[in-house]
């Protein structure tokens, strides 16, 4: 039974394939390198993390289930009576798909490496109050995603998580000059949770453990070496955490979505616009109250479209070979 449910899964994948028409499929990849490449930038950018942007653009679960894939097939070489399984997976992923998106992300993180530091670093309290907006409308992803209007317990889940993110956020950050290897390797490994975990921002926790400027310097001087490391700590945490993310959303999927919430609501505090380098919350300044605002209001503008594209029946019906 099961193999024969598996052929015909296969055979309408083919029909998918022949009904979707090449100017179709040309606008969905293009459409799949943007939302790679908003996640390429969102993962340079401190305080805005790659899973939250995933989930606005549409493909934070197809990212999350085919991530799980390939763990398990990986891991299937030392158990053997689990690779025909885990093989005929891995191959029915939508791989062109998954190659366009990462493609889209190395790009932008390349980009966003020489361009966006100087931006922060110009303008740092107009680009936080302009993520900050776009935070504050991403709320909402999670919470529709729970599919039920949210009770007294949920509120108090996600009010009790957002405040331990906002204390851990207020730390001081540390500062590393020239790293150790395996302080390297395992920063990766925590940084790279943000890609998975949206509300945590993988940026952020370079910062916090002194790795961030070394980190950005390191791309920005195509430093191979240290970013050799840096990709072995990255496979090396997204491999241990992504299989269990995947179990407790398939499991917990409205408690572990209520966590993502106070995971967003918390991760605001690193996006207060008035702060000093020590992360110490200031008062706004009054020339700079307005000029925020309206940033902070182009941020939410900009999710509540892209939420709105999501609704339209063109993007439900994307391709996805």
């Amino acid at each position: 039974m099961e193999l024969s449910a598996e052929k015909a899964d296969r055979k309408n994948t083919s029909k998918h394939w022949s009904d979707v028409g090449p100017m179709r499929l040309i606008q969905a990849r293009l459409l799949d390198t943007v939302r790679g490449g908003a996640i390429g930038v969102a993962e340079i950018i401190p305080g805005v993390s790659g899973g939250t942007v995933a989930l606005l653009v549409g493909i934070y679960e197809t990212l999350i289930s085919s991530a799980a894939v390939i763990v398990r097939a990986f891991f299937s070489v030392f158990q053997p009576s689990s690779r025909p399984e885990n093989w005929l997976a891995l191959r029915q992923l939508p791989w062109w798909r998954l190659l366009v998106i990462a493609a889209g992300m190395l790009v932008a993180i390349v980009a966003a490496a020489a361009f966006i530091e100087p931006l922060i670093e110009r303008f740092p309290e107009l680009t936080r109050a302009f993520f900050a907006g776009l935070i504050v409308a991403s709320l909402a992803v999670p919470i529709r995603m729970v599919g039920r209007p949210f009770g007294f317990s949920r509120l108090t889940v996600v009010l009790t998580v957002g405040a331990a993110v906002f204390l851990v956020l207020g730390l001081a950050p540390l500062n590393q000059v020239d790293p150790q290897p395996w302080v390297v390797v395992a920063s990766a490994a925590l940084a790279v949770c943000a890609l998975v975990l949206p509300g945590v921002s993988g940026s952020f926790l370079l910062l916090s453990l002194g790795l961030y400027q070394p980190t950005l310097a390191a791309v920005n001087d195509r430093d191979f070496g240290y970013l050799g490391l840096f990709i072995a700590g990255a496979i090396a945490g997204l491999a241990s955490f992504v299989v269990v993310l995947q179990w407790l959303l398939r499991r917990a999927r409205a408690l572990t979505l209520t966590v993502m919430t106070g995971l967003l609501l918390g991760s605001l505090r690193a996006l207060w616009p008035w702060q000093t380098d020590e992360r110490v919350l200031l008062a706004p300044a009054t020339e700079q109250l307005l000029p925020a605002l309206l940033w902070a209001g182009l941020g939410v503008a900009i999710v509540v479209g892209l939420m709105a594209l999501q609704r339209l029946p063109a993007s439900a019906s994307q391709p996805t070979v």
